[in-house]
């Protein structure tokens, strides 16, 4: 559906033409020149002013996560929680809160097509009235990595060879062959999974596990989980290719389409709830967001249902700026030890502020819907008053915004810690198999054979030496997955 009038608006209807200072423009289609053959003048401001800004429109991409598309909508509350939380965004059955959600893929650029084999960004921006609260996700419940420290050099694998500037299989499979507890991301992404049909047909998941914490401290574990009602539809590796080429903007154009014409894309909303007693008696990390924590133990609990009802007037303004922090925490939910999870909650905020400026949260996409009350001033861009001529420190004795109490049970939802601080390092153990192995088992024999052939089109083009090495991953996961990996990669001209 095309975003164009039928009928063109009439002379009169269109506003005067201005300067970004607001003056009038005489003729947009002539520059000032000296003559009729003679050179252009330094005077014709608006011709400099024009090309200026033309000069700047660019802004930097995000360093992950930089194609992407969204929309407009509302979360409402369905099922009572406001035993297991105070945030009054789900104090109540039927309540409404707006949203704004981005949708992405993660390695490409800007131009990179949708319809890459890459997990999806799945992130809504929550405008409650107790300021935004950002969930930022993916389409998978899990990660790659488990500390932050390896994630700089995780995504330098996933993007360009420093060399030839193109992607390069050698590279990723020799960081993946090396990180074992990639195995199950891994298997994910390059299963029927791991190129979703768009946005609409996919779920999304906080994948971190956080707290829902009461107005006492007291809090609980929980995963956020966002089901499609659309349905689960992927699609195959050669038609994705296809995509590629004819339509690269396939997910973003379907997501667009289906809301001008009323096919409003909705999601239920659920949480995985757990005790701080039980997350340290289960058999797996928690806070390990390589594992999933099992529906099976601790199942899908109903919360609401998001909806995405309107796009965006203008890309740029709404989708490009938008920033989504994991930091941003309304009272009632608060960050759980996950050790990538702590990472991100610098990483995001801080890569808003050199892609964005200081002031990104005054950007309107990204401002709170009851306005922003502090001491922080100045700064490139400082556009919302600046404090006026309020005090700018705290405290003080002439008034301004004090802090809430409250807030501050319900944002650190105390918990005892212990240890000695060090290096504390994971230890690779069977349990960073089991549950890949389970997944591989829950396929289908095509469905294996597929997982197989997609392995084996990537690594066989890496030394024989890495080959080997991921193998044994795959063997140790299961030993029919690693049978067929190998078999794969010797039909595909390995000389493994």
């Amino acid at each position: 559906m095309s975003p164009h009038p039928s009928d063109a608006p009439t002379v009169a209807s269109r506003g005067v033409l201005t300067t970004a200072n607001g003056n009038p423009v005489d003729n947009n289609q002539t520059s000032m020149t000296a003559g009729t053959l003679g050179p252009v003048v330094l005077q014709d401001f608006h011709l400099i002013d024009k090309l200026a800004h033309f000069d700047r429109e660019r802004i930097p991409e995000r360093v992950v996560h930089a194609k992407g598309a969204g929309a407009h909508g509302y979360f409402e509350v369905t099922k009572d929680i406001s035993h297991l939380t105070c945030a009054k965004f789900l104090s109540k059955v039927g309540k409404r809160t707006p949203v704004f959600t981005r949708f992405s893929t993660v390695g490409g650029e800007l131009g990179s097509a949708d319809t890459a084999r890459d997990p999806r960004g799945f992130s809504v921006k929550f405008y409650t009235e107790e300021g935004n609260w950002d969930m930022v996700g993916n389409n998978t419940p899990i990660f790659f990595i488990r500390d932050p420290i390896k994630f700089p050099d995780f995504i330098h694998t996933q993007k360009r060879h420093p060399q030839t500037h193109l992607p390069d299989a050698t590279m990723m499979w020799d960081f993946w062959s090396l990180v074992p507890e990639s195995l199950h991301q891994v298997t994910i992404l390059m299963s029927d999974r791991g190129i979703p049909d768009g946005f609409r047909h996919m779920h999304g998941y906080s994948s971190h596990t956080l707290k829902l914490v009461k107005a006492d401290g007291s809090f609980h574990y929980v995963k956020w989980h966002f089901r499609t009602e659309q349905g689960i539809k992927n699609i195959m590796p050669d038609e994705a290719a296809r995509l590629a080429g004819v339509d690269p903007n396939y997910a973003t154009r379907d997501l667009f389409s289906a809301i001008e014409r009323g096919e409003h894309p909705a999601w239920r909303v659920y949480v995985q709830v757990f005790t701080q007693e039980e997350a340290l008696k289960y058999r797996f990390n928690p806070f390990d967001v390589t594992k999933v924590v099992s529906q099976k133990d601790f199942p899908l609990h109903e919360v609401g249902r998001m909806v995405l009802n309107r796009n965006p007037e203008n890309y740029f303004a709404e989708v490009e700026q938008s920033a989504f922090c994991p930091s941003h925490m309304v009272p009632g939910i608060a960050p759980s030890p996950d050790r990538m999870l702590q990472g991100r909650l610098f990483s995001y905020a801080d890569t808003h502020r050199h892609r964005l400026g200081t002031n990104y949260h005054q950007i309107p996409i990204n401002r709170p819907i009851h306005g922003v009350n502090n001491h922080q001033r100045d700064g490139s861009m400082a556009i919302n008053g600046n404090g006026g001529s309020a005090p700018n420190y705290e405290p003080n004795s002439y008034g301004g915004p004090a802090q809430n109490n409250l807030a501050g049970q319900t944002y650190a939802a105390n918990f005892n810690v212990q240890g000695e601080v060090a290096r504390h390092t994971y230890e690779l153990t069977d349990d960073d198999f089991v549950q890949v192995g389970a997944l591989y088992n829950l396929f289908s024999n095509e469905q294996k054979n597929r997982l197989a052939t997609t392995i084996a089109s990537g690594l066989s083009q890496t030394p024989v030496f890495i080959q080997k090495r991921q193998l044994g991953h795959f063997y140790r996961a299961d030993k029919d997955y690693g049978r067929r990996v190998e078999a794969a990669l010797k039909a595909a001209g390995s000389k493994i």
